[in-house]
């Protein structure tokens, strides 16, 4: 294939993206704690939204398996980098929706944590106090897959993680079954989306819920909470708390 040519910018941005998931010790050993709830040696998981691939690092610590999603060249070179030779780790490069085909990316090349297949997510940021310098200044079309079709080839993953910057409802449409846990991420600039996460979630089964916000690593509850609780814990956050990962689990 013909190298892609980056935006200027990128690789520095790059570089601070692996500095900052990857270079802290502390984050490592709370993020492992925080995964080992969900995920034993063995196990698959979906890094849906791998980034620079910090997650599939702890994941593959735990010993599971992985098959991460990432849609952006610049990330997806730097995975392949750090675990194109591992053997239990499946790389696509590719978006998730909630249907196959492809998409438009929005790359935010200065911040690209927070490129995003949603324009609504770039529309909700506009003028927003802790967004305001975030800029999306490129587009790329990519291939789009589902999280049923992922499941159809690679099997039913313990975990599912989703990070797709305000997509995380399309991702959930487009999953029928009923894993044993996953995580979405939210934003306090649209919590709307969350509560269509939620609301999914109850459509496919019986799911109580943690939260840990932004990169805490640090579930709010000690014992998960119904959906309705979960709800209206987000709905009172303050703006300032930004984003965290909803975390949730399947009643037996």
């Amino acid at each position: 294939m013909k190298p892609v040519a980056y935006p200027k910018g990128t690789a520095k941005s790059l570089s601070r993206s692996l500095r900052v998931y990857h270079g802290d010790h502390v984050r490592k050993v709370a993020m492992d704690s925080l995964y080992a709830r969900f995920l034993r040696a063995g196990d698959l998981a979906f890094d849906i939204g791998a980034h620079v691939g910090d997650r599939i690092s702890s994941f593959r610590r735990l010993g599971a398996r992985v098959v991460a999603l990432e849609p952006q060249p610049g990330p997806a070179r730097a995975l392949r980098l750090i675990h194109g030779r591992d053997p239990k780790v499946r790389l696509i490069a590719a978006a998730c929706g909630d249907r196959e085909g492809t998409a438009t990316l929005r790359i935010n090349t200065a911040n690209p944590t927070v490129s995003t297949l949603s324009g609504e997510f770039v529309d909700a940021a506009h003028g927003q106090e802790g967004w305001r310098e975030q800029v999306w200044d490129r587009e790329l079309t990519v291939p789009c897959t589902t999280l049923d079709a992922l499941i159809a080839k690679h099997g039913l993953p313990a975990f599912i993680k989703i990070d797709v910057e305000g997509f995380e409802a399309h991702v959930l449409a487009g999953l029928s079954q009923t894993p044993a846990a996953l995580s979405f991420e939210f934003t306090t600039i649209q919590r709307d989306v969350a509560e269509a996460c939620l609301a999914r979630l109850a459509a496919l089964g019986t799911y109580r819920f943690n939260v840990a916000l932004g990169e805490s690593q640090q579930l709010a509850f000690p014992e998960p909470v119904d959906g309705d609780a979960m709800r209206g814990h987000l709905r009172d956050l303050p703006h300032d708390a930004n984003s965290g990962d909803v975390y949730a689990l399947l009643s037996r």
